[in-house]
């Protein structure tokens, strides 16, 4: 049964996996015996990454390719490198992102632009054109990493907000469209993690996280690692076009009595 929930064999790219969300997500998947593409801006933050996965023993290979996910013909060349080193792309992890914050009225055009590029229209690169492999192969999953902020807003946020909301858009309209081609297409929703960048803003750190606390609003990277692999993995077949949040305990609206 535990088998359903693995990934072993499993080639897959994870884009932006240079720190945080990407780099756990990789370097789980490669333990687990996936093949993993590592892929950033700039070769130098993933070759790290790469010789982590390669250098651990008994788990899958990683090769890291330099690209820019908003560069239409550097995601082509990702693609070909990952068919021709690995055969194929069985899963995609579009997890590269970046934000600032600003109020709406202090975002350059050229700001806003940025922001929607790299999060929106870098995830449509990646999906079309790896998927076009998967969909030739048989059939394939697209994790795409969205945020809260692009399920209820989020102040100072709204360029990054904006293009996340399209993303859950894109994930529901996607799954529907190439279900019938063995497709999956899921999103994951994350609130605060304890990324590097987390770290440096806020000045919380993973270390200081127990992870098996229930009551928390804030999560570790390897909790997300976890969530990506069960919706890579056999195991979760009938989640379809969803978006899973994880953020934590949710806020509610309190009675006056309480």
């Amino acid at each position: 049964m535990t088998e359903r929930f693995g990934v072993e064999g499993k080639t897959t790219i994870v884009t932006g996996a240079s720190s945080g969300i990407g780099r756990e997500v990789a370097e789980q998947f490669g333990s687990e015996g996936a093949d993993v593409v590592v892929c950033s801006r700039e070769q130098g933050n993933v070759d790290p990454v790469a010789d982590t996965i390669n250098d651990r023993e008994g788990g899958g290979r990683a090769l890291a390719v330099e690209c820019d996910v908003t560069d239409r013909d550097a995601v082509e060349a990702l693609v070909d490198a990952t068919v021709g080193e690995f055969g194929g792309v069985d899963v995609l992890v579009n997890n590269a992102g970046a934000s600032f914050m600003a109020p709406f009225e202090d975002i350059s055009p050229n700001g806003w632009e940025t922001i929607v590029d790299i999060n929106l229209h870098g995830t449509f690169h990646c999906t079309q054109v790896a998927g076009e492999r998967m969909r030739e192969d048989g059939g394939g999953v697209v994790i795409n990493v969205a945020s809260v902020a692009g399920q209820r807003g989020s102040p100072h946020m709204s360029h990054y907000g904006a293009a996340k909301a399209g993303v859950i858009n894109l994930t529901s309209t996607l799954a529907y469209e190439w279900a019938s081609e063995d497709v999956r297409v899921n999103c994951i929703a994350p609130g605060f993690v304890a990324t590097p960048g987390v770290e440096s803003q806020m000045g919380v750190s993973a270390e200081n996280i127990e992870r098996g606390d229930v009551e928390r609003r804030i999560g570790t990277t390897a909790e997300i690692a976890d969530l990506a692999q069960f919706l890579a993995s056999e195991a979760s077949s009938y989640l379809v076009g969803e978006t899973v949040t994880a953020a934590g305990v949710p806020r509610i609206e309190e009675s006056p009595e309480i």
